[in-house]
């Protein structure tokens, strides 16, 4: 009690007329600063596709690049451009910290969806805050915040559609020309989400399905979800429609090179392409996902996430299922259901999670109903308790989620630099008739493309895409037509210590611990008490800096780059004699590249094809 007192005292500004419009200005710049402080995105996808798939579009290399960043080449570049020309116009802390306050409205989305479900409380808009803040605690959402995947992005038209539909519920219940208007508003904003975001369409499927909770007749009903539906299409149509046309005239399938089992393009393998690694395995493991994936999140993520709401929901849902379950039966009284509004949310809660369950299993494509997971818990609670057991079980038990969470991972960053991306590329003789390679998918190089010249193709091999016989006559087509010269691109071996190992040595420049004997004396003595993880290292003769002492790597974090780069060169030639080619391994020189303050350093070197 002393504690629930405590947090009404705390919150009570919450309560006040100004605080949802206050909010709705500070979150999303809070956002926007939280991305600025985690540095610049360096994630895996980012250097593999998002990058080079809208360079590739805004500078004619669709077509003429073969799968530079495999198959996820031909994924729809339209959700990426924005994030290249902010990159490209703009600093690339302001870049990252635009794209954190784009992500940060979804805050508003979710908070406008939590006001219509809770009008009762209208007065008192401290609940529908403390949830939708509690909605942006979600581990997917902050794992993503600012960066290029997308899922943050699209979630903002996903709950979009499901925030008007919510707002115009009086006139759906009407089911008259405005209820078929914004049926058809809604469901193009739902569309241009699943047209930039193939996997969202889930979320289209559920929302058109969730039109049965309307208060209306049935034929009503299913025509407003048909009109719905034409908004959808619509939608897609607009975002990704495009795309599919430019796809089906290159390659003969619209969805290249995915769901060639439909179109049966000679250019790419018969099959789906969809990734089925994350799906539950059996039956058992699908009754049991949530607990599953919140124990061992490499189930359904590459990164360690951390989260608890999950279960919490899927307990929830099954509570109430059971409840209204066993009334039904009894029939003793009516069931306590869901009011229209709330039904409408619960059911398109759970129907996406099902969809998602047996299709994807990634757990980033869940970020749009994990924003409203903590909302979902509320709701679901009032149904099953009484108000005052509800409202003190919900509050602990989404303050305990939002915490779980901390501190959050992400995809990966980089320190921020005035330019988001550099690379050192030597002149190329004659790139209108060279080629470049990229044989190594790991890590991705695609990103690189940019900084060489553009008349130069870029065409990868042996990497995530599978070959056909008519793939691979494009690709000796295309090598027999440029008489070269021709390089690969290769990842050059770093030390991942050494990056620590350079802060560490200019914070003892900095205090003046490497320019005296007693300063070395304290920095040796420093280094040995507190485990830096690097060893003391007197100078034999002071440096040209006047330094008498620094700091270098202990034996065992230093490597061999040399042989690790020989060891890449080896693989590349492994590969290379697959399609009659040949790597001159003395013609290597290596090169720098930056994501950010990051190095990437590189290869590149010669490549010859050999007499057929």
């Amino acid at each position: 009690m002393a504690l629930e007192a405590w947090a009404e005292r705390r919150s009570a500004r919450l309560n006040r007329p100004a605080a949802p419009l206050l909010a709705a200005i500070l979150v999303p710049l809070l956002c926007g600063l939280l991305s600025l402080a985690m540095g610049q995105d360096d994630g895996w996808d980012m250097r593999n596709y998002h990058l080079y798939n809208a360079y590739a579009l805004l500078n004619g290399r669709v077509g003429s690049d073969i799968s530079a960043a495999g198959f996820q080449s031909y994924f729809n570049p339209t959700l990426d451009i924005p994030y290249y020309l902010l990159t490209q116009w703009l600093p690339a802390p302001l870049a990252g910290f635009v794209f954190g306050v784009l992500h940060g409205l979804n805050f508003l989305l979710v908070l406008g969806i939590a006001r219509q479900l809770l009008q009762r409380e209208a007065v008192r808009p401290r609940l529908a805050l403390l949830l939708a803040m509690a909605g942006m605690l979600g581990a997917g959402f902050l794992s993503e915040l600012g960066n290029s995947m997308g899922d943050n992005m699209t979630a903002l038209p996903v709950l979009a559609a499901v925030y008007l539909l919510l707002r115009g519920w009086e006139t759906l219940a009407a089911a008259d020309g405005r209820a078929v208007c914004l049926a058809l508003f809604s469901g193009l904003l739902m569309g241009c989400g699943a047209g930039l975001k193939l996997t969202n369409a889930t979320y289209a499927l559920a929302l058109c399905l969730a039109f049965s909770t309307i208060p209306a007749a049935f034929w009503r009903r299913v025509r407003l979800a048909f009109v719905f539906g034409l908004g959808v299409l619509a939608g897609m149509a607009a975002t990704a429609g495009w795309w599919m046309f430019k796809m089906w005239q290159l390659f003969g399938n619209p969805l290249y090179p995915q769901f060639n089992n439909i179109f049966h393009s000679p250019l790419a393998m018969e099959g789906s392409v969809l990734d089925t690694g994350y799906v539950p395995k059996n039956l058992g493991e699908a009754l049991l996902w949530p607990f599953i994936f919140t124990a061992n999140a490499s189930r359904v993520a590459e990164v360690p996430l951390k989260q608890l709401i999950w279960p919490i929901v899927y307990l929830l849902f099954i509570a109430f299922a059971c409840v209204w379950l066993y009334q039904w039966l009894r029939r003793r009284h009516k069931p306590r259901t869901a009011g229209s509004r709330a039904a409408f949310v619960l059911l398109f809660f759970a129907l996406s999670y099902l969809f998602w369950l047996k299709l994807f299993g990634i757990y980033r494509y869940l970020i749009p109903i994990e924003l409203l997971a903590p909302l979902a818990v509320w709701l679901l609670l009032q149904r099953l308790l009484s108000d005052q057991a509800a409202r003190r079980l919900a509050a602990g038990l989404l303050a305990v989620a939002s915490l779980a969470v901390l501190p959050f991972v992400t995809w990966g960053h980089a320190g921020w630099a005035g330019r988001a991306f550099k690379a050192q590329v030597p002149a190329i003789a004659k790139p209108e008739t060279a080629l470049l390679f990229n044989v190594i998918p790991h890590p991705p190089m695609a990103w690189m493309a940019q900084f060489f010249p553009p008349q130069m193709p870029v065409v990868a091999l042996g990497t995530s895409f599978q070959e056909t016989p008519a793939y691979l006559a494009r690709i000796e087509a295309l090598i027999a037509s440029r008489p070269g010269p021709h390089y690969v691109m290769l990842p050059a071996a770093r030390n991942e210590k050494e990056p620590g190992l350079q802060k560490k040595v200019a914070l003892a420049r900095a205090l003046g611990w490497t320019e005296s004997a007693a300063g070395c004396a304290r920095l040796e003595k420093f280094s040995q008490r507190l485990r830096l993880q690097v060893q003391y290292q007197a100078l034999s003769a002071p440096h040209q800096e006047g330094q008498f002492c620094t700091l270098a790597l202990l034996p065992k974090h230093q490597v061999d780059l040399a042989a690790q780069d020989q060891a890449t060169r080896a693989v590349a030639q492994q590969r290379f004699t697959l399609y009659r080619l040949q790597l001159d391994a003395a013609s290597c020189r290596g090169y720098e590249a930056w994501v950010g303050a990051d190095r990437y350093p590189y290869q590149l070197c010669r490549v010859t094809p050999l007499p057929r």
